[in-house]
């Protein structure tokens, strides 16, 4: 599971890149999904945090269900895969 996890964040990103120079329209989708991702995360999140408030229940213990939550797994590996895939095109593009 570890090297699928450490092999999916290489390539994914090399493979959205390679996606991203063979279709234009990806470029829109990619970042579409990213804004999507964002919203997910960030709402489940301070959702999360207000509900541990509300119910004035111990912040470390509780906040931590959060990570059974697949909206907030599922975004936040989109959202550090897009960023991987910005950080190569942004250095593709220095280099040109």
């Amino acid at each position: 599971m570890r090297i699928m996890l450490v092999s999916g964040s290489i390539i994914l990103p090399i493979v959205m890149l390679y996606l991203h120079k063979r279709w234009l329209r990806l470029r829109n989708i990619f970042n579409y999904v990213a804004i999507l991702a964002t919203l997910i995360f960030g709402n489940v999140t301070s959702l999360s945090i207000y509900k541990v408030l509300i119910d004035k229940t111990v912040f470390m213990t509780s906040i931590h269900a959060i990570l059974l939550n697949p909206f907030f797994l599922i975004s936040g590996a989109y959202i550090g895969i897009y960023v991987l895939y910005r950080l190569l095109l942004l250095t593709m593009e220095e280099q040109q």
